[in-house]
């Protein structure tokens, strides 16, 4: 009889001594390396095959895995300035690997004390270092799409609690449609929540004041008196993603507070503008909300998947996100069981990471990370001003800066083509990465500065390949 390849207790230390030798080869090499190598579609293709009917074994199949790395875009790095995301500090690391080791799920109490425990303390950090209240309740998601997903159930049972029914219980029969209003600035994480929770995605009203989408503030307090006190949603910006705008967040909460309506943050990476004295005063009002929410995989540098959401009124999670059945822990249970709490029954200890990053730098670390960006952004912003051949399309407030390729002799009418093709050449020449968007209703490019690892010379090479392929581009014309 063939012998079964099943899993083995004798596979695990050759696999930790692997992964461990080439990670530390990986992550020694990173700072150099290019973003995205040219064979990065054929490496990911080269995977695609039948499910194999006898295994080779933990090592071998991690060897294959490894020999595809460069199918890898190294979005960890720091040259890679697409998507507001940063990387992972060392202490993040470590205790994301050992998250795994351990493979808690503190969805149960019973089943992870010490997550459960570890979760309440880093929430607690957290609203600390956001200038959150304490006695706000809160739960760590996957990401800043669930926290939003989770901050805004919070804020249909409130409206439709206001309206005498308990939508978690007997569903939205008889309810109106619940009226959302936020600037030009709401973000598509916003959208796609309120669609998930069955609010439809055209539910949001959008009060622009100009083509960049900032507040109309007069146009919300008009909405909202409109309403004659019925319950409403107003989402403020902390953080447009464009440019790094904010929406003016203690003026919203003064508009709020007088019509009655609830008032959400999302703050995916604008919220840890709070950590320097430089930027505090971009989320000024924002304690004065009922909910926000930040994402663990931007400034604070922690592994895919982390986000966290905050509520004003703790006693909505419970009633929205808690279960029962008879093998489960009762909802009576004092203790904090964390699957009742937001939407994952089943949940990584996502608090481990979390924890790690925040015991080893404290908030004098982040405020450094913070700043040292801060700086960065403003030395990227310098080098486009100084540039004849590229034109800064906004103020940079925070960490990204928004600019097009605008070189000498070429129309209007033909810039926005030009820059499309700009932005796909950056991303397939590879050394670094940022994508294009629209903004003010043209198109632009815009690297954001979240990773830990960006340097100045990281800098200046974004800068310089911008310009370098952006010749190449109009020579190869549009």
């Amino acid at each position: 009889m063939t012998e079964s390849t099943a899993p083995r207790t004798d596979e695990i230390d050759p696999v930790i001594a692997l992964l461990a030798k080439e990670a530390a080869t990986y992550l020694g090499a990173l700072d150099d390396v290019r973003v995205r190598d040219a064979a990065v579609e054929s490496v990911a293709a080269s995977f695609d095959a039948p499910l194999p009917e006898r295994g080779e074994g933990a090592e071998q199949a991690l060897r294959e895995l490894l020999g595809g790395l460069d199918g890898a875009v190294h979005t960890s790095g720091p040259r890679w300035f697409h998507f507001i995301t940063g990387g992972t500090t060392p202490a993040a690391l470590g205790a994301d690997w050992l998250t795994t080791v351990l493979d808690q799920n503190p969805g149960a109490w019973v089943a992870s004390p010490l997550g459960g425990q570890i979760e309440l303390v880093v929430l607690r950090w957290l609203r600390s270092l956001f200038g959150l209240p304490q006695t706000w309740g809160g739960v760590l998601t996957t990401g800043a799409t669930m926290a939003n997903f989770t901050a805004l159930a919070c804020a249909r049972r409130w409206w439709a609690l206001a309206h005498g029914i308990d939508i978690d219980e007997h569903g939205a029969s008889g309810l109106p449609p619940m009226p959302v209003f936020g600037s030009g600035y709401v973000h598509a994480s916003d959208v796609k929540a309120l669609a998930m929770l069955g609010l439809g995605r055209s539910s949001v009203r959008k009060l622009a004041r100009d083509p960049v989408g900032r507040l109309d503030l007069d146009a919300l307090d008009r909405e909202l008196a409109a309403l004659g006190g019925a319950p409403a949603v107003v989402i403020a910006s902390a953080g447009e993603v464009n440019a790094g705008d904010f929406d003016p967040i203690d003026a919203m909460a003064d508009v709020a507070e007088r019509h009655g309506a609830w008032l959400h943050v999302d703050g995916a990476f604008g919220l840890f503008a709070a950590v320097s004295e430089r930027t505090r005063h971009l989320v000024a009002g924002m304690e004065r909300a009922d909910s926000a929410i930040a994402d663990g995989h931007k400034w604070l540098n922690v592994p895919y998947e982390s986000g966290f959401a905050f509520v004003r009124d703790p006693s909505l999670l419970p009633a929205i996100f808690g279960s029962g059945a008879a093998y489960l822990p009762g909802l009576d249970d004092p203790r904090p069981n964390w699957g009742y709490l937001g939407p994952e029954m089943s949940r990584r200890a996502r608090a481990f990471p979390v924890w790690a990053t925040l015991r080893a730098y404290g908030r004098e670390g982040y405020r450094a990370i913070v700043e040292r960006h801060l700086d960065l952004a403003q030395r990227m912003a310098a080098r486009v001003d100084a540039a004849p051949d590229l034109e800064r399309l906004a103020a940079v407030p925070l960490n990204i800066v928004c600019f097009r390729y605008r070189p000498e002799g070429v129309s209007e009418d033909r810039l926005d083509a030009l820059n499309r093709r700009l932005g796909a050449a950056v991303v397939e020449d590879g050394r670094v990465a940022f994508g294009t968007t629209t903004y003010g209703g043209v198109v632009a490019l815009r690297p954001a500065i979240t990773n830990w690892r960006i340097r100045e010379q990281d800098v200046d090479l974004a800068v310089d390949v911008t310009r370098e392929l952006g010749t190449r581009v109009l020579a190869d014309g549009v």
